[in-house]
């Protein structure tokens, strides 16, 4: 599917009650890619994510997903949520965690299953986590509690994910190791979407980006995106530009 468009996004607004946190947002989003979403704080990065995964209302506007509306239930797409949203005391197991990923598949009545299990078993195989399955969620590094979100994700049998700020509280090998497995995706036509504020990380690893200030600044192969002209209108100057002269 590389050289299509797996969103396509016209006139997308959403607004909390009168703020607008999206506004007139259109573009498209390649398939087969690493996409990130970028911005300053407030740009709506996280509010586009939830929009493409059909949890928020637009206000005006529309969201296609291939041919097809979006909706939360759809088994393609996985959402990784930020990591301070997590209840990391909760008492489940890392194997637990991993099973959610085929709740929506089962049903309201569904039942595991051997074959269920299996399943659940390879996405871990898959992130490496195998030797981790009956650990508490808490005892885990940072990129191991990334890779057991993604294992739910890849249990899920998603091909889309939606990523916000994976690298977050990562250390250098943590996240060179999340890079790797981004990469390996690609090959397999998998699509990595991340909300992201780490500029160096984006023009050195992301092949596209969407650059936001609630409006859509650019979207594009990431080095013609993120242009000092571009940065210097999303930002409104508040950042030193990349290259820039003194």
């Amino acid at each position: 599917m590389a050289g299509h468009d797996i969103f396509r996004l016209r006139d997308v607004t959403v607004h909390y009650g009168t703020r607008p946190a999206l506004e007139g947002v259109t573009t498209q989003i390649p398939c087969g890619a690493l996409v990130a979403l970028v911005g300053p704080n407030g740009a709506g990065k996280s509010t586009l994510l939830r929009a493409l995964l059909g949890w928020l209302p637009l206000t005006r506007g529309e969201i296609r997903l291939g041919d097809k509306h979006p909706s939360h239930l759809n088994p393609r797409l996985a959402y990784l949520p930020q990591r301070l949203e997590v209840d990391w005391d909760f008492p489940i197991s890392v194997r637990e965690v991993v099973a959610q990923g085929r709740w929506p598949s089962l049903g309201l009545f569904g039942r595991f299953t051997a074959t269920e299990w299996e399943r659940v078993d390879r996405a871990m195989e898959e992130l490496d986590l195998t030797a981790l399955a009956g650990e508490q969620i808490r005892r885990l590094s940072g990129g191991q509690q990334q890779r057991m979100f993604l294992a739910r994700a890849v249990a899920q049998g998603a091909d889309i994910f939606l990523l916000d700020e994976p690298f977050n509280g990562l250390d250098l090998a943590a996240s060179a190791e999340l890079l790797h497995l981004f990469r390996r995706w690609l090959g397999q036509g998998r699509t990595v979407i991340a909300a992201i504020h780490d500029l160096p990380l984006v023009r050195a690893h992301f092949s596209h980006a969407v650059l936001l200030d609630t409006r859509l600044i650019a979207a594009g192969p990431t080095i013609e995106t993120l242009s000092d002209q571009n940065l210097d209108l999303a930002y409104h100057r508040r950042i030193p530009v990349l290259g820039a002269r003194p």
